[in-house]
């Protein structure tokens, strides 16, 4: 126990100070200065970690809910950056892999859809999908048509209209997944009737950054979302917790849902996932006048991938001396 008070305070101590070098930066537009100290940030935060962030002291919860919003900051300047890039070749979805970390995108949305299948019942076979929070490359949606639901329509809310505009001209060129892809601005709070359409909705990690904004995201989707529908939410765990917000499974199931299993990688996906589905209203009924929860009716399986963090290392180092060059090039 000592031991790993002596590592949590050490990692608290490094994640502050990557924290206040980000904090004096003049901008967190892309270069090589920002690249390098978000890089040591993520390897830090990635190993496995007896950290619980959500049981830090009050300063450090202020310093970790700075910081994750200086990575929302920064990552939205990243995506804006390489989608005016990708926007300039004649065919931008040939050149994806230009984005130093298309590949976790690949990755994570495989996981999700191998969860989807895996633990809703019956298995998924969704016509329309909505992308809550897809920003202005829309990876996700993009993997998970091209490679895992080909006949899937995808439907992207973003809160910002700029984000949007860049990301449909990534499609353009394109007949198929481009055919099957729409950009919405919209806030969340503000879908209602749209949210029944949809057999799966996928919830961005950076969707409400503040635990009781997530919460209320998540309880306005299962106010809305139609009945037996699938929820797919990301979320972070250990230190993990410091680059995105953690969601607690059971705002999700107070949110209307019954919560099918939780993933939490140990490899280059940084993030974790919660697979949830709408539950209808005899079931809520039932769990609440027995006096029981969404979790009450059975354990929640907790699924871990294999560890493969050295070679995220390597690939981290690798990523950052392409981007270095594309910076240059660009």
């Amino acid at each position: 126990m000592e031991y790993q008070n002596k590592e949590v305070d050490a990692l608290v101590q490094k994640i502050t100070g990557l924290h206040a070098a980000i904090s004096k930066l003049p901008s967190l537009s892309p270069c090589p200065d920002v690249d390098a100290l978000f890089t040591d940030l993520v390897t830090a935060c990635v190993p496995a970690s007896p950290v619980d962030v959500t049981k830090l002291g009050p300063e450090a919860q202020q310093m970790r809910e700075g910081l994750i919003r200086l990575c929302s900051e920064a990552e939205g300047k990243l995506e804006a950056h390489y989608s005016d890039m990708l926007a300039a070749f004649d065919n931008p979805l040939d050149h994806l892999g230009m984005f130093p970390y298309y590949s976790n995108y690949i990755n994570l949305s495989k996981l999700e859809y191998e969860l989807l299948v895996r633990y809703v019942p019956g298995g998924i076979a969704p016509a329309r999908v909505a992308f809550i929070g897809s920003g202005p490359l829309p990876f996700s949606s993009f993997v998970l048509a091209a490679h895992h639901l080909p006949d899937t329509v995808f439907d992207n809310y973003d809160l910002c209209g700029a984000a949007n505009e860049r990301a449909s001209k990534l499609f353009r060129a394109d007949t198929d997944v481009g055919a099957r892809m729409s950009f919405h601005t919209a806030d969340v709070a503000d879908l209602a009737g749209e949210l029944g359409a949809y057999d799966v909705v996928f919830l961005a990690a950076l969707v409400g950054m503040a635990a009781e904004e997530k919460a209320k995201v998540i309880a306005h989707l299962g106010a809305h979302m139609a009945d037996g529908a699938a929820l797919v939410v990301r979320s972070a765990h250990g230190a993990r917790g410091f680059l995105y917000p953690i969601v607690d499974p059971e705002d999700i199931g107070r949110g209307g849902f019954e919560v099918l299993a939780v993933c939490h990688p140990d490899d280059d996906v940084v993030n974790s996932v919660i697979i949830a589905r709408k539950s209808n209203d005899d079931v809520q009924a039932d769990g609440l006048q027995h006096g029981r929860g969404q979790h009450g009716r059975r354990a929640v399986p907790v699924v871990s991938p294999p560890c493969r963090f050295g070679e995220m290392v390597a690939d981290v180092t690798h990523k950052r001396e392409d981007f270095a060059k594309a910076e240059v090039s660009f």
